[in-house]
């Protein structure tokens, strides 16, 4: 369920942006929002959505499906997170195995971005060599596990981004 509310945030934030996209006043002067800064609560799951959701915003170009799939991976040790972690990683697991249509954009992020690429590594582990053939996974975390979530998602197909927390 929480899972499901946070990617309900981001595919919010990611339409609400769309819409606003085109919208100008009179005066042909638009105004933009400040950029979220990034948050040094690692359990603050609001403002890591609004930081990342941004993020998300700004890496959509190529994407036709009608939002974003955003994942944000909990960073925490205690048992809480642990189960929500498990269970995201379960849901994520079986869309993976049900495949994903070309021309989505999946978004995986999290405080912790060892834990990211990890659950990344892991979720696609059963992925079909090919699969996901313009599919766009955009992995947002540190420098140190580019080339680790790369690695693990090259097999399957998948256009793979990444930005630099």
């Amino acid at each position: 369920m929480r899972k499901f509310l946070i990617a309900a945030t981001f595919a919010l934030a990611g339409s609400l942006a769309l819409s606003a996209c085109n919208k100008q006043d009179d005066s042909q002067q638009t105004t933009q929002q400040a950029a979220a800064p990034k948050p040094t609560n690692p359990n603050d799951a609001q403002a890591w959505n609004a930081y990342l959701g941004q993020i998300v915003q700004n890496n959509m170009q190529g994407m036709t499906a009608e939002r974003p799939y955003a994942y944000l991976v909990p960073a925490g040790d205690d048992e809480d997170a642990k189960a929500k972690y498990d269970r995201q990683l379960s849901n994520v697991q079986d869309v993976i195995a049900r495949g994903v249509l070309p021309g989505n954009l999946l978004a995986f992020a999290g405080p912790n971005s060892a834990k990211t690429a990890d659950f990344v590594t892991a979720a696609f582990a059963g992925a079909k060599p090919g699969s996901f053939k313009d599919v766009i996974v955009l992995f947002i975390g540190d420098e140190a596990d580019k080339d680790r979530v790369t690695t693990a998602l090259q097999p399957t197909g998948a256009t793979v981004r990444f930005v630099a927390m």
